[in-house]
């Protein structure tokens, strides 16, 4: 279940067009695309930086887990996404080892990724995205 690299890191913004704005012209990262993801209730958009890449969650609905985020903590690193070969396999492996998990079962996350979360008491207080990407 090894992962093979930091996929993205998640951050929770109130408003994806600002927010861009800093990424883009403070910064210089374009940005390669934005998307709804109606299932999560948030609009995405992904700059790359490297091997990696920045994701900014802007909610769409007051009730999304990203708005209750914000909310809660206000803005700023939601997740960190690792990428793994096999989703299903890395899902069974944790929950062979007890691990909580959020999604016991992949789901389609931005980009056509699938995904899933590790709860956040899982890991010490971080919300872990697993993520296969077909490219």
């Amino acid at each position: 279940m090894k992962p093979t690299v930091v996929d993205h890191i998640g951050v929770a913004v109130k408003d994806l067009r600002k927010a861009l704005e800093f990424w883009e012209n403070a910064l210089g990262i374009s940005c390669v695309g934005v998307e709804e993801v109606a299932e999560q209730k948030v609009r995405t958009a992904f700059l790359p930086v490297k091997d990696t890449e920045i994701e900014l969650l802007e909610p769409t609905a007051d009730d999304s887990p990203v708005a209750k985020f914000i909310e809660k903590k206000g803005e700023g690193i939601h997740h960190i996404a690792l990428r793994v070969e096999n989703l299903e396999e890395a899902l069974e492996e944790l929950k062979a080892r007890g691990v909580q998990l959020i999604d016991e079962k992949p789901r389609y996350g931005a980009g056509g990724a699938r995904i899933a979360f590790v709860h956040p008491k899982a890991t010490g207080g971080v919300l872990l995205e697993l993520s296969e990407r077909s490219h």
